[in-house]
């Protein structure tokens, strides 16, 4: 065979072998096995339903006041010749202390002279009700005769009466002018600012500084229409518990108030209405302090305790549907759309009078295009949970 011969049958030779070992091959391939698909039911998570009773809490935050805040000023002139070592920002005092000491010695020298005016008024009483017996005497001499008022000198005793009585009350008020030379605390409190110091002469009607009361401290809380519907305001019988919190000094503390009233008007910008919580002995001067003082000027978080609920379902936020529908696995283990009535909804939770039956199942898995009667599987972790555990306990938030 020649050389080109073989370049042409070789070829063509080893393309044919080819074939025919695929065609083999193909041939005697065995068909995979067929394996039955089974497709399972949609997995979800619940929690059984159960009712219970909830205290509803409202939360508002404010600023602590006095509830009682005084501008000193003075009632007389003069210098001030003393200052309390109290009578500082931020000095505490107590009820009748002398915060401010003013120049005695012209407020004496009235005294004086009004004391003497009063005793010389008195003397001049004793004399005329001396002539006025004498003319009595010297009436009764006079037979057949009524005695004039003028002939018994009652007119000139009256007089001498009402001397009296302006001399008495020139000596009360030189007395007050003295006794406001001292400027006493009229209540336990602190000093919140002072304006004047030793040396100053003041003018009636200066304004010495301001002082706060420490007997009471209010927190004014704003409260909305919808906080109201959950929240009784006092009345004059009755208060509401408040818990006051803050962060102080990297530690957060608490204090207990009450809920005394409402202002009654809705403010005219944020439409709300303020109701005011107070807080006795603030700085703790009646009591050991085991606990921090509760400053004035200090912001606070406030949870109110309001109204009582009874049988009512709480379920996390995000199990509530956008129409108002949640999620129920009935015994079947299929998927129903259940309307259901909300009576309050925060950002953790939602209260629930009407649509649940006490120990159905609610999913709280995200369920993609839910429908009625759509097969669904427990998750076997958590498909006899009895409760949900991120559920208040017994306080509706």
């Amino acid at each position: 065979m020649s050389s080109r011969l073989k370049k042409v049958v070789l070829p063509i030779g080893i393309i044919l072998l080819a074939g025919v070992v695929a065609a083999i091959m193909i041939f005697s391939r065995k068909p995979p096995a067929k394996v039955a698909h089974e497709t399972q039911a949609f997995l979800v998570e619940v929690i059984q339903v159960s009712k219970r009773d909830v205290d509803f809490q409202v939360k508002s935050q404010g600023t602590v006041i006095p509830r009682t805040q005084t501008t000193l000023s003075s009632q007389v002139s003069g210098k001030i010749v003393e200052l309390s070592a109290d009578f500082i920002e931020g000095g505490l005092f107590n009820k009748g202390d002398v915060l401010i000491k003013l120049e005695q010695a012209d407020y004496l020298t009235e005294l004086k002279s009004a004391e003497a005016q009063l005793a010389s008024a008195k003397a001049a009483l004793q004399e005329e009700q001396a002539r006025g017996k004498v003319a009595a005497e010297d009436w009764k001499t006079v037979k057949n005769s009524i005695a004039p008022e003028l002939g018994l000198r009652k007119p000139q005793l009256q007089k001498e009466k009402a001397n009296v009585l302006a001399a008495e009350a020139q000596l009360e008020r030189a007395q007050r002018n003295l006794e406001r030379t001292l400027i006493r605390a009229p209540y336990d409190g602190l000093v919140k600012s002072k304006t004047v110091d030793i040396g100053q002469f003041v003018a009636v009607g200066t304004q010495l500084g301001v002082i706060y009361g420490t007997d009471v401290a209010e927190v004014r809380l704003p409260l909305s229409d919808n906080d109201l519907a959950y929240l009784a305001l006092p009345s004059h019988q009755d208060v509401s518990e408040v818990s006051l919190t803050s962060v102080v000094a990297g530690q957060p503390l608490s204090w207990q108030a009450k809920l005394v009233r409402s202002e009654g008007v809705l403010d005219p910008q944020s439409r709300v209405i303020y109701a005011v919580a107070e807080v006795s002995d603030p700085y703790l001067r009646k009591q050991e302090q085991h606990a921090a003082a509760l400053k004035f000027g200090r912001f606070v978080s406030a949870t109110i305790r309001g109204n009582h609920a009874r049988d009512l379902v709480v379920l996390p936020r995000h199990v509530l549907r956008l129409d108002g529908t949640v999620l129920v696995v009935d015994q079947e283990l299929k998927l129903q759309i259940r309307p259901v009535n909300i009576v309050r909804a925060d950002e953790r939770h939602v209260y629930i009078d009407n649509g649940l039956q006490e120990g159905e199942k609610v999913t709280v898995s995200a369920v993609p295009n839910p429908v009625n009667g759509m097969p669904v599987r427990l998750n076997s972790d958590r498909g006899s949970q009895a409760e949900d555990s991120t559920a208040p306990g017994g306080d509706g938030q």
